[in-house]
């Protein structure tokens, strides 16, 4: 791969085959349906190998939905905090099933969508999520329906409901328990419905859970109530298959070794400045040296972290930042008109392919 200028994302088919047979084991064994989350990644160029194993996508708004319609294919979900008459008109030509997160905007357009399957997004009022800012059950949160009086007045007009209450949730227990809940507060609807949705934020494909009986709860739920369960994995499905690779352009010394790359935190990275976390690096290895791995931009709070590394940084070295797929390259932008990373992908033959670069060009048209 020397013939590859930095920065750009690599990602690697094989370690995405790992979450993906995952997926598809869940399938297999509980009946439950997987569609991705474009909101959380929406790289298509792997498509081809994702809708192998996975039913599906989700969205957030028109376009990701059309984006899943015209380069996954299979089922189509769309769901939106809030639709315009426009949006609706659109989605009814290509989507399968329509999620709304509001009685009034179920009762506004469900004429319009007459003949797709539609639901309706229920906030259960528990949830699990380590930031506020992610928090589906947070005070004042808008994200579904809280009045279950309101659902069963509609019910006759969805086939399914949305719970989509998790953010990186690892703990088995707590979903297990979190079922149970919304199994005794919502069983006489649920018994009414063909399907419902769980949503993302289960991270069932990382390092030590319960698989086994995560299967199992959803095959019991699934039979008590006679429902379709679809989950709606995002990070789950690419965790760790996607590193951002740079280059390191010049080294400073303010109190510690600053080494300042060819990459931004920013444009690059946006979710790990807005959660306020540090990046995790894939190499160099961990060892004695300490450094600090910033970026390029004008903004003072550039910083990637600081990390003890087995070798010194010098300008021209690589540094690789792992974990950069999920909420991060539909984040990008053009902060600063930095390079964009290109896109690489490293098919599972060990092919390695350059997608898109991205030029002056791009910058340019980016606004008008």
């Amino acid at each position: 791969m020397t013939n590859l200028s930095t920065p750009y994302y690599l990602i690697d088919e094989k370690k995405l085959l790992k979450n993906l047979k995952i997926i598809s084991h869940i399938r297999e064994t509980s009946g439950a349906k997987s569609v991705l989350a474009l909101k959380c990644f929406s790289t298509w160029c792997v498509f081809p190998l994702m809708q192998k194993y996975m039913d599906g996508t989700t969205s957030s708004s028109l376009f990701e939905a059309r984006l899943g319609h015209e380069k996954f294919g299979k089922e189509t979900h769309a769901f939106s905090v809030g639709y315009s008459r426009k949006d609706i008109i659109e989605l009814a030509k290509f989507a399968d099933k329509v999620i709304f997160n509001s009685v009034s905007q179920l009762n506004m357009f469900h004429k319009d969508v007459k003949g797709l399957k539609l639901g309706i997004r229920v906030n259960p009022g528990i949830s699990y999520s380590h930031f506020d800012l992610a928090n589906p059950a947070r005070k004042y949160s808008r994200l579904g329906v809280i009045d279950k009086k309101e659902i069963e007045k509609i019910a006759p007009l969805v086939s399914g409901l949305m719970f989509h209450f998790n953010c990186e949730n690892d703990d088995f227990a707590n979903l297990a328990k979190s079922l149970d809940y919304i199994g005794e507060k919502y069983g006489s609807l649920l018994k009414k419905m063909e399907w419902i949705s769980l949503g993302g934020g289960l991270f069932f494909t990382k390092g030590g859970y319960l698989v086994r009986e995560f299967c199992a709860k959803l095959k019991d739920f699934a039979g008590k109530y006679g429902v379709q369960i679809y989950l709606e994995p995002g990070e789950a499905a690419i965790t760790q298959c996607t590193e951002l690779v740079t280059t390191v352009l010049d080294v400073v010394h303010n109190k510690m070794d600053i080494a300042i790359v060819d990459a931004s935190i920013e444009p690059h990275m946006l979710d790990l400045l807005i959660y306020r976390q540090n990046a995790k690096i894939a190499s160099p290895k961990s060892g004695p040296h300490k450094f600090i791995i910033a970026g390029c931009s004008c903004l003072a709070g550039d910083v990637f972290g600081t990390y003890g590394l087995k070798k010194k940084l010098k300008p021209g070295d690589e540094v690789r930042i792992a974990d950069a797929a999920g909420y991060t390259m539909v984040k990008k932008n053009w902060f600063n008109g930095i390079q964009m990373p290109s896109i690489v992908v490293r098919r599972l033959d060990g092919k390695v392919e350059k997608i898109r670069k991205f030029t002056y060009e791009d910058f340019k048209y980016n606004l008008s």
